[in-house]
C-alpha cells in the first residue's frame, strides 16, 4: 500500500485507484477482487468461505464484548479498537479444537487457558496501556470482583498526562456468554483523587458478583480530569484514559 504525497489531499476514486485518508495519512489502493457470487458458489473457494465465516464470527464476538461494557469503553478507546479486538478474537477462536473448519468459535476457544490468556491484559486504548500508566499492583479478588491498590500515591505511581489534576478509578465485573450473547455487568464505585503526594488505598467493589454461564471478565478503568474553578473536566476527550482487562476466568 502506497502513501500519497502531494500538495493536494485527494479522497475518492479515479478509475481503478482509490484515494483515502487513514490514521497514517492519505493512502492509495487499487480496486479489484473476485466476484462475490463466485466466492459463494465456486468449490474452489470453499476455504475462503470457511475463513470468511470464522472471521465474521470473531468480529461478532469482539462486538459483543465492546457492547457489554459500552459505558466503560466509550471514552477509553483508540481508533483501531474494533480491528485489534477482532484479531485477538481470531486467536481465541483458533483454540477451538473440536469444531470443524469454518465453524470454530470464540465461545469454545475462550474455555481454554490459552484462549483466556489472549484477552487477559488487553488494553482498549493502545495509546494508554495500564502497565505504562499505573505503576502499582492491582490486587484482584476473583470471587467478588473487588480490586484494591494499596498505598497509592498519585504523583509517584502514575504516569500523569500534561494538564491532569485528578484521576478516577472505576472497575467492572462482567460475565459474558459468547455463544448466546447473554451478559451480566456489575459496576463498582468510583474513586476520584487529586494528583498529589497523599497516600491512600483505592478499593473498587462491584455491586454484586456477575452471574451467568459465560466467562468472567475483570476490567479496570482510569479516567483523567482537569479541574478549572472547582469543576472537573474530562482531559482531551479521553485520549489518555485507560481501560484494561485485568483477568479472564
Amino acid at each position: 500500500m502506497a502513501t500519497y504525497k502531494s500538495l493536494f489531499k485527494v479522497q475518492g476514486t479515479l478509475d481503478d485507484i482509490n484515494f483515502y485518508k487513514s490514521e497514517d495519512g492519505y493512502l492509495i489502493r487499487t480496486k479489484g477482487g473476485i466476484d462475490a457470487e463466485r466466492i459463494k458458489s465456486d468449490p474452489n473457494f470453499e476455504r475462503t468461505r470457511e475463513n470468511n465465516a470464522e472471521f465474521g464470527s470473531s468480529a461478532t464476538s469482539g462486538k459483543r464484548l465492546r457492547r457489554a461494557i459500552l459505558d466503560m469503553v466509550s471514552n477509553a478507546k483508540d481508533s483501531r479498537l474494533s480491528s485489534r479486538l477482532t484479531q485477538v478474537m481470531t486467536r481465541v477462536k483458533n483454540q477451538d479444537a473440536t469444531s470443524p473448519r469454518g465453524k470454530r468459535h470464540v465461545a469454545v476457544g475462550i474455555q481454554t487457558p490459552l484462549g483466556k490468556g489472549f484477552l487477559k491484559g488487553f488494553n482498549f486504548n493502545r495509546k494508554a496501556p495500564l502497565e505504562e500508566v499505573l505503576l502499582k499492583e492491582v490486587e484482584l479478588n476473583t470471587t467478588t470482583g473487588e480490586m484494591v491498590i494499596q498505598d497509592f500515591i498519585p504523583i509517584q505511581h502514575l504516569s500523569i498526562p500534561e494538564g491532569a489534576t485528578h484521576v478516577e478509578f472505576f472497575a467492572g465485573f462482567l460475565n459474558l456468554d459468547f455463544e448466546t450473547g447473554d451478559k451480566d455487568f456489575q459496576p463498582s464505585n468510583k474513586v476520584n483523587l487529586p494528583v498529589n503526594g497523599t497516600a491512600s488505598t483505592v478499593t473498587l467493589t462491584p455491586l454484586a458478583p456477575a452471574t451467568g454461564t459465560g466467562q468472567a471478565f475483570y476490567c479496570i478503568k482510569l479516567t483523567f480530569f482537569q479541574e478549572v474553578n472547582t469543576v472537573l473536566y474530562p482531559l482531551r476527550n479521553g485520549e489518555h484514559n485507560v481501560l484494561h482487562i485485568l483477568n479472564v476466568i
